[in-house]
């Protein structure tokens, strides 16, 4: 099913706003390797800091117009595609939509291309968990199946390349869904909504906003997959079920449906892991038998069990995907082992209630944690209080390093804080005082870019320092 050979869709003139990874798809995408695309013209817009290079001059080679260095639109489109890293409340933006007839971005682009066999699912934190998981459920029911969206999979590509029946399992960030008008999964996930990127949405009512916009399209034959463990998630079900959807619970730990709960996905009393679809209840596995550790893990091993249950795969695959699923890269990722000191990577957890989640994955009073980075100026209170109850130790390095160290000594509760200036000197001080079943945890709260590219180029630096710490230590694998 190739998306841009076999569509009949004329799309007219279309700009093209970004030439960074997402934008350079959907224009390559549109003028369909210069093979001729169902748009009549292609221009991209690099942006400010765009310059002319390699890739600008295979666009234009292939037939798109592209200007670099300017956020200024000229001329009428009759569709404009932003990439997500574009702000919706930006002047980049603005000119798109002040030039264009319509805004959107390049998952709606993909879906309204191949709308069928499509999975949503977004939250703050654990979507690319639970994306992925998802997809490996379906395939273990024999379901073609690929994970695209903020996973790293582009939409627009996947669809190029679409097998019949294959369900398409979409990661959507926030940026992603804001841009979204059609878009209209069979199921649509929502794992939390707790504040990030606040600098793009304004605000955090915008932020939600976006996020619930997952669900805008579903109907009754649909299936919305909702969070009850934050305040946001449960005002979305809330307005859901008003809407006279199908709505299944994830309920927080400790919790259980009540009897008139159609819906509901939970963690019982004794571990095991159950899901009820229409008031009919399904157990699973016990979560003793999940690699994937926290109850936050938990939650997402739900979430996906629950989606691919209403996709269609059977009770006996959704079991044998659970516990053949293994922890993913960057996300408390065990990454060595040497005089009974453990080493986690969990370079993703950029925000503070995915160090929160982590914590529960540990033993409280094991743990010396790896804290700092780029700060993003969000409030640390609760964050803190699950730092001072979970860990011994905490490390506080980098650019937000003393923020957060000052935020842990001001509780006041015995936990001990060390100031590291870089990362390295932050693992090295964990080390020094780390003990036999302890625990080091690089859950960092922060993004990376104070000393980083990334939080890939974070995790993968604080794997190669660890083993060179355990090699050190006489210990080499």
């Amino acid at each position: 099913m190739a998306m841009c050979e076999d569509s009949e869709l004329n799309l007219g003139d279309v700009v093209v706003l970004g030439l960074g990874k997402t934008g350079e798809a959907v224009a390559d995408c549109l003028l369909d390797n210069g093979r001729g695309g169902h748009a009549r013209s292609v221009t991209v817009y690099g942006g400010l800091k765009s310059e002319p290079g390699e890739s600008t001059r295979a666009l234009e080679a292939a037939g798109a117009r592209v200007v670099c260095g300017t956020e200024d639109i000229e001329g009428h489109y009759d569709l404009a595609v932003v990439s997500p890293g574009i702000s919706e409340f930006s002047d980049f933006f603005a000119s798109a939509a002040a030039h264009a007839d319509e805004v959107i971005g390049e998952p709606e682009l993909a879906w309204r291309e191949s709308p069928e066999h499509w999975v949503g699912i977004t939250g703050t934190n654990g979507k690319t968990t639970t994306t992925t998981l998802t997809r490996d459920l379906l395939r273990a029911g024999g379901m073609p199946a690929e994970a695209v969206g903020n996973i790293g999979t582009m939409a627009v590509g996947e669809v190029e390349r679409r097998a019949p029946g294959e369900w398409l399992v979409a990661e959507l960030s926030s940026f992603q869904l804001a841009t979204t008008k059609r878009l209209h999964p069979h199921v649509a996930v929502l794992l939390n909504v707790t504040p990030d990127h606040l600098a793009w949405h304004k605000t955090m009512e915008n932020y939600a906003a976006a996020k619930e916009r997952v669900f805008a399209n579903l109907d009754a034959t649909d299936l919305a997959v909702v969070s009850d463990g934050d305040a946001w998630c449960r005002a979305v079900s809330a307005r859901l079920e008003a809407r006279g959807l199908r709505v299944c619970h994830l309920l927080a730990a400790g919790e259980a449906p009540s009897d008139g709960m159609a819906c509901a996905a939970w963690e019982r009393a004794d571990g095991m892991l159950v899901v009820r679809q229409d008031g009919r209840d399904t157990e699973l596995v016990n979560k003793s038998e999940l690699a994937i550790a926290g109850e936050h893990n938990v939650e997402n091993a739900l979430a996906a069990s629950a989606a691919a249950l209403a996709c269609g795969v059977s009770a006996i695959d959704v079991r044998s995907g659970l516990l053949a699923f293994r922890p993913l890269e960057h996300r408390i990722e065990p990454c060595g082992e040497a005089g009974g000191i453990r080493f986690v990577n969990d370079s993703k957890a950029t925000n503070t209630d995915a160090v929160s989640k982590a914590l529960t994955a540990f033993a409280p009073g094991s743990v010396l944690i790896l804290l700092g980075g780029h700060d993003k100026g969000t409030e640390l209170d609760d964050m803190a209080a699950d730092v001072c109850a979970c860990a011994r130790v905490a490390v506080c390095f980098g650019e937000a390093g003393e923020r957060i160290a000052c935020a842990l000594e001001q509780r006041n509760s015995g936990l001990e804080v060390v100031r590291a200036a870089h990362m390295e000197s932050a693992l090295d001080a964990a080390i020094d005082k780390a003990r036999p079943g302890d625990v080091v945890l690089l859950s960092p709260a922060c993004s990376s870019f104070d000393e980083f590219s990334g939080y890939e180029e974070r995790g993968r630096v604080f794997k190669r320092l660890v083993e060179q710490r355990i090699c050190a230590m006489g210990e080499c694998q």
